[in-house]
């Protein structure tokens, strides 16, 4: 009863913004909005020389750092893996390196000027370091967060934090190719502060362990949240009532209240009563990086339980390219394989895969599709993370978690057709138990 008491209030609130917009055009003296318009962007880098036959497009997010960064005021935190924002980090001459390098260059201006706060794994071995050294020189506060050491995972997060106020959360690294040569997708929230401020409750989490390389237990509670899978925050989303949350993992990473990413997951999977879409670069029923070999089945088992109880139609599209790892596809051929229309299974599995140019091949780690997002008819989950054990279990990571119900476009019907393009499209291949693998990602 109070949520339906708390959505009517939010499609009032609503509903006084678009009056008020609509009085201001027709009057000499603007008044004065009731709250700020609440806005979520789906954002996304298509790869050079990747076309769609679709009317379905995204503003970039190259573009949308750039937004970001003119609309910071105060302060910038960003919470990421790793830092390759110029030709120079990769020993490449490759001209798409442009818009990494106009990144780091405006993100040096503003750390001059305003606090800037990054937050990034440990570097390891050879990994470049010269962008942090070039920001840390400029004035921004940099700290690294030695997860190996913490949990035998990574810090693998890709968010930005602007004013206390603005959020991005996607699958991008801060990584030129990101922007250019690789396929990625994120949201970003505008005038949202109260979400701004539970993600810089987990940006803040990893603040603490890059000073303390030590996990609390528990947590303090200024790192406790109230907005969950259970009580979501309520807030109007582009006009429209929207219960959202932010989920975040390992579970040891979770202070009081935060819903870990792997339950978000299975409670989305669990809501759908239609349809399960799921696009990431990775999918394996295993502990991916774990010696010895462990095997690995939670997700593998919600999606064939959604499939064979509820008869939820399930679409895997996954990335396939030179660095895919073999073993994952006598596992996605097992999924594949649930499919039986006379017995109502319906759980089908695509290849995406990106074509290069010889001189893209040349390009390392490029050229492929780096999505990491589920979209059910009831709710839009946008997260940085794989999907296989360690991600979960050990890697730190996070998502955004958003239902809207409405006649009207929805962040799920958004995605929805961003899944559907890509589905559809001439890049993508569909999984048979003769597919030619070794031919298909460059194996």
């Amino acid at each position: 009863a109070l949520a339906s008491v708390a959505a009517a209030l939010l499609v009032i609130l609503a509903l006084w913004n678009l009056l008020i917009l609509r009085t201001s055009s027709s009057s000499s003296r603007p008044p004065f909005p009731l709250f700020p318009a609440v806005r979520i962007v789906l954002v996304e880098s298509i790869p050079e020389g990747l076309e769609f036959n679709s009317s379905t497009a995204h503003p970039s997010i190259f573009q949308s750092w750039i937004n970001l960064m003119s609309e910071a005021r105060s302060s910038l935190d960003i919470a990421s893996f790793y830092w390759t924002l110029t030709n120079e980090d990769t020993g490449t001459r490759e001209p798409t390196a442009d818009q990494g390098e106009a990144v780091l260059s405006r993100l040096a201006e503003l750390s001059g000027k305003l606090a800037v706060r990054i937050a990034v794994n440990t570097p390891q071995g050879r990994q470049p370091r010269a962008d942090l050294r070039l920001l840390n020189d400029s004035g921004a506060h940099i700290r690294t967060v030695n997860m190996k050491e913490l949990t035998s995972g990574v810090l693998h997060t890709k968010f930005w934090v602007v004013d206390q106020k603005h959020i991005y959360i996607g699958s991008a690294n801060m990584d030129w190719r990101s922007l250019t040569q690789v396929k990625e997708l994120g949201a970003v929230v505008y005038n949202c502060s109260c979400l701004a401020a539970d993600l810089s409750k987990i940006f803040e989490a990893y603040w603490f362990l890059g000073e303390s390389q030590s996990i609390p237990s528990p947590w303090p509670k200024s790192f406790s949240t109230m907005y969950n899978k259970d009580t979501p925050l309520l807030v109007p989303l582009n006009n429209t009532p929207s219960r959202v949350y932010l989920s975040s993992s390992p579970p040891s990473l979770c202070a009081a209240g935060r819903t870990p990413d792997l339950q978000s997951i299975f409670s989305v999977m669990e809501d759908a009563e239609r349809f399960i879409y799921v696009a990431v670069m990775n999918y394996l029923p295993t502990m991916e990086f774990a010696h010895p070999k462990r095997y690995w089945a939670d997700i593998d088992t919600q999606l064939r339980r959604a499939a064979y109880e509820r008869r939820v139609r399930v679409r895997l599209l996954i990335s396939c390219w030179n660095n895919t790892q073999p073993v994952m596809f006598p596992f996605l051929k097992s999924l594949a394989s649930v499919y039986d229309p006379k017995n109502k299974l319906d759980i089908q599995v695509r290849l995406f895969v990106v074509p290069a140019t010889p001189e893209q091949r040349e390009i390392p780690f490029a050229r492929v599709n780096h999505n990491k997002y589920m979209v059910t008819d009831k709710t839009a989950y946008i997260g940085t993370s794989n999907w296989s054990g360690d991600y979960f279990v050990n890697t730190a990571g996070s998502a955004l978690v958003i239902s809207q119900t409405s006649a009207e476009s929805t962040v799920q019907s958004q995605l929805k057709a961003v899944f559907e393009r890509d589905w559809n499209s001439d890049y993508s291949v569909p999984l048979t138990q003769h597919s030619n693998l070794k031919d298909l990602c460059n194996l």
